[in-house]
């Protein structure tokens, strides 16, 4: 069975999946940001199936917002949605997906020493909430 996505779709998960890694960056400032984001996009490009193919590329023209919070506000619903369309239309995919995410986040978290901080675990815990909300 070929699955064809939209552009819109594609958006739809770019914008989720590297909205989560740079909202690990954001929630890691007090660390390395820089490393948190590096290590979070290679999980994302390190992606296979029809997910490696769309996580290949960043978004492109999405405006992130100034705040956390409005980053959040964008990419919470856009995980959300990007699992209930790959439930539709994908459903092998949409394991893939989460599970890409799910790397991605812990990916980013994993370079502090020791344990995630405080703030990293909270936001881990809202993109995987987000991400099971499907």
């Amino acid at each position: 069975m070929s699955i064809t996505l939209t552009d819109q779709d594609k958006l739809t998960l770019r914008t989720a999946a590297w909205g989560a890694v740079s909202l690990m960056s954001a929630a890691g400032a007090a660390g390395s940001p820089h490393k948190a984001a590096t290590e979070g996009s290679i999980a994302l490009t390190s992606a296979t199936g029809l997910v490696g193919h769309v996580l290949a590329k960043a978004p492109k023209g999405v405006k992130w917002g100034k705040t956390v919070a409005d980053l959040a506000d964008q990419v919470l619903p856009a995980l959300t949605a990007a699992m209930s369309l790959l439930k539709q239309q994908a459903p092998a995919e949409a394991d893939n997906f989460r599970r890409t995410v799910i790397v991605s986040i812990e990916a980013a978290a994993r370079t502090h020493q020791g344990e995630p901080s405080p703030t990293m675990a909270d936001m881990a815990s809202k993109i995987t909430a987000a991400v099971d909300a499907a």
